[in-house]
């Protein structure tokens, strides 16, 4: 559903650029691309809160089909279902943008076309503008209508719940104790954590995996968890009961997601800053093609030419011939009608293509060396809590074996006391005339050390097979 939601935004996006281009007027179609733009990211924001409904009803049946063993892995399976459910939902129009978006539309005379119509193009620019509206819109808007549907759908079942109350109670609801007022709040749900938790890495991907097209994401992330963490705590005040904690381990497939996010997040990062902008083409043009190492005549090489007279016949366009027309320009980097290899791609695109991959590559790299260098820096635990924790450990160790060592003189000391009373000496005595009690003994005593009599079994005395005999 996610793919379908882009192709119609897509075509949307098509079709209200030709219309706007055909029949608006001047200032109308100068910001014909940023009025697109903005109208498809809001359709699309509004597909994708309509569709998280659906994914998380979808998710749910699926893990319960799985018939999971434990309450733990259910919420594993669950959690992530939802989270890749949602992660298509949320970025697959971001990532068409970023990736797709411009990229394989082949060249005047040339279009590749579907359906007889050609790909959707960027703007003169790049698509890097359009990236920013769609994530900030994408993002913006999904914070601000979670908070609102926070504040205001708990508000509607506390309102729907005093309805199933009497009047007459219900007129008296102000003088009703206050464990009664609390009764009627809406209960705590087990998973109730689980929206805030798929809330705050959804937007850890948005700061994260797109921050280089968008650098004030992390700006409204900040504004969004200062105003979110006032009013989790007054809905969880004056909304909620009183939930009730658990013990648990550790945030489960969270930290996974989390981890995984971050990673991927720095290829992401380096593939937009080297294919999405200008800035590989510009440190190019400035470092091998400019003569006085400057942007000077960028724009124009980066335009390539095309005969106007090699256009097929069907999709020739409307000129006036007395205007003399013979070439247009096109952002590309293809050799010229002229040339032997003419609307090839040039060499200078190729210089590019590697200078792009090989900074993907260091940009990567460096990275990583970044990460592992923090991470040697600022250790997961402080030296100081980490000794207090082993200490800790010895103390609980030390403690126990006290406890089982005192165990044992007591149990030691009510033996010896025991043996030494009359009634221990009575019984010690017609032990002694048991022959199953002294052999238990025996075999308790390693080798029989210490003990002077041996029992044996004489079957051909008088007094039985049974009687022990004294040698």
């Amino acid at each position: 559903m996610a793919f379908v939601a882009v192709v119609a935004v897509i075509l949307y996006r098509m079709s209200m650029l030709a219309a706007l281009s055909i029949h608006g007027d001047t200032v109308i179609t100068s910001y014909a691309i940023i009025f697109t733009s903005t109208t498809a990211a809001l359709i699309n924001l509004v597909c994708i809160m309509i569709f998280n409904q659906v994914y998380a009803r979808m998710a749910e049946y699926l893990t319960e089909m799985e018939l999971q063993r434990t309450q733990t892995e259910f919420d594993d399976s669950l959690t992530l279902k939802i989270y890749l459910l949602q992660f298509i939902n949320y970025y697959a129009s971001i990532f068409y943008i970023a990736f797709v978006k411009g990229k394989m539309v082949g060249y005047p005379g040339n279009y590749n076309r579907f359906f007889g119509s050609r790909q959707e193009e960027c703007s003169p620019g790049g698509c890097l503008l359009e990236l920013s509206v769609q994530l900030a819109i994408i993002m913006v808007g999904k914070q601000a209508m979670n908070t609102v549907v926070e504040m205001i759908l708990p508000k509607l079942w506390q309102w729907y719940k005093m309805l199933t109350v009497p009047q007459q109670q219900r007129d008296a609801h102000t003088s009703w104790p206050q464990w009664a007022k609390d009764f009627k709040l809406i209960d705590f749900d087990p998973r109730g954590l689980f929206p805030e938790y798929l809330e705050i890495v959804l937007q850890y991907g948005f700061v994260t995996i797109f921050v280089s097209s968008f650098p004030l994401a992390p700006l409204f992330a900040f504004v969004n968890n200062v105003l979110e963490v006032r009013l989790d705590a007054k809905k969880l005040l004056t909304n909620y009961r009183r939930p009730v904690p658990q013990r648990v381990k550790d945030i489960g497939v969270w930290f996974r997601i989390l981890d995984s996010i971050g990673k991927f997040a720095v290829i992401t990062n380096g593939f937009i800053i080297a294919f999405t902008s200008n800035f590989i083409p510009e440190l190019v043009y400035i470092h091998v093609v400019s003569p006085d190492n400057t942007l000077n005549g960028f724009l124009n090489h980066s335009l390539s030419v095309f005969d106007v007279n090699d256009y097929p016949s069907q999709y020739k366009p409307p000129y006036d011939p007395a205007e003399n027309v013979t070439v247009c320009r096109y952002p590309d980097y293809r050799n010229p009608p002229d040339s032997e290899r003419e609307y090839k791609y040039a060499p200078i695109f190729w210089h590019i293509l590697a200078a792009r991959f090989a900074f993907v590559v260091v940009f990567e790299n460096v990275v990583c060396v970044v990460i592992l260098l923090v991470k040697w820096l600022i250790p997961d635990m402080p030296y100081r809590l980490k000794e207090q924790i082993r200490r800790e450990a010895y103390m609980t160790n030390e403690l126990i074996v006290e406890q089982e060592l005192q165990m044992v003189r007591e149990a030691a000391t009510l033996h010896v006391s025991a043996d030494n009373s009359p009634s221990g000496r009575q019984g010690k005595l017609r032990r002694q005339s048991s022959a199953p009690a002294d052999a238990v003994r025996e075999r308790q005593r390693p080798n029989g050390a210490g003990n002077r009599n041996s029992i044996k079994e004489d079957p051909d005395e008088s007094n039985g097979p049974n009687m022990p005999v004294n040698v």
